[in-house]
């Protein structure tokens, strides 16, 4: 016989008070979050809450972005909100607040969550109002933004390198993958997919078999004759790190390390067979790839270009030509 589950009901201070004990303790790592529904910075993770109304949680109505805060700077943040601000132009969601004022508010989180290193993370929904398909119930859009610590990649992914498997889950069709949305399911099942075969990360495979992307990071090769290949982002997201890495490289073509630098599509079979492969993003910055399927990528160790690129990624997050300042001091950039 099932036992009665009690389910009281509380006031607000009783709920206040379970929100806190039931925080879980990774939370200790969210640092601040903005919400434009309350107009203001929260710091208690115990309260960095989203209705459960917001057609972002329970229709997926919603867009987001990540920066990275590096030494106390936002590297290449406006290539972010550039992107965000087209995603949300996709999706049909007004903004709530001039763009200026949305870049002043990730600022504005950032530097009251006191962080120098961490991720600068900001979701644009539709809003709260009711439970339907309709947007139009919505009373306003709404902008969040988090503060919280950036979850590294072990060392040994980059020095050891890393398995991939070609994902049997289906790649979002063209549109949908333009749009940075909060539906990432098929990109959860992608991880939960591979980890169960032994790999690291999946890669998504089109219907013309075609490679795509990874969970949430893009893809490029080397290939043998020395060409950095990438898939172009007609029907992939656009990445933000894949492409100054692309200008980065170019340096590699003046030093010799390289002979050209394409942007278009590849077959599988010939994914398979290059010197080098790397998933490219904002926080796998450039990870070599050694095993696909089961089999050795290029000789199985980590390639010299990937190397070479993660250097020039690195000396370019330290440029201040490529960040923003966050105003600890309540100063403007």
């Amino acid at each position: 016989m099932s036992s009665v589950v009690k389910a009281p009901i509380l006031n607000n201070g009783e709920a206040i008070e379970r929100l806190r004990q039931v925080v879980n303790p990774r939370a200790k790592n969210f640092f601040a979050m903005y919400s434009s529904l309350m107009e203001g910075i929260i710091k208690d993770p115990a309260l960095m809450v989203v209705p459960l109304d917001d057609h972002m949680v329970h229709r997926g109505h919603g867009v987001f972005d990540t920066a990275a805060l590096i030494h106390g700077r936002l590297y290449q943040l406006d290539e972010h909100l550039e992107r965000f601000l087209g995603s949300a132009k996709m999706a049909r969601i007004p903004l709530p607040l001039d763009p200026v004022d949305l870049r002043n508010i990730v600022l504005a989180t950032s530097a009251a969550s006191g962080q120098r290193e961490a991720s600068v993370r900001y979701w644009l929904s539709a809003g709260p109002g009711g439970f339907s398909l309709d947007p139009a119930e919505c009373i306003r859009s709404a902008f969040y933004v988090v503060v919280f610590k950036q979850e590294n990649y072990p060392d040994s992914y980059y020095r050891e390198g890393i398995k991939v498997i070609t994902s049997g889950v289906p790649i979002k069709p063209p549109f949908f993958a333009r749009v940075k949305s909060t539906n990432y399911l098929p990109n959860v099942l992608v991880v939960v997919e591979a980890k169960e075969m032994g790999a690291q990360n999946g890669i998504f495979i089109d219907q013309r078999g075609m490679v795509g992307e990874g969970s949430n990071m893009n893809v490029a090769f080397v290939t043998r004759d020395r060409i950095l290949r990438h898939p172009p982002f007609d029907a992939i997201l656009s990445g933000i790190t894949v492409r100054r890495v692309a200008t980065l490289a170019r340096r590699l073509m003046e030093s010799g390390d390289l002979k050209d630098i394409v942007c278009a599509d590849i077959p599988l079979e010939e994914g398979h067979a290059a010197a080098e492969m790397f998933l490219i993003g904002s926080t796998t910055r450039v990870m070599p790839v050694v095993q696909w399927d089961g089999r050795p990528l290029g000789d199985g160790r980590p390639g010299p270009i990937a190397k070479k690129l993660l250097e020039l990624w690195h000396a370019d997050a330290e440029n201040p030509a490529h960040s923003v300042a966050v105003p600890y001091d309540g100063a403007a950039d």
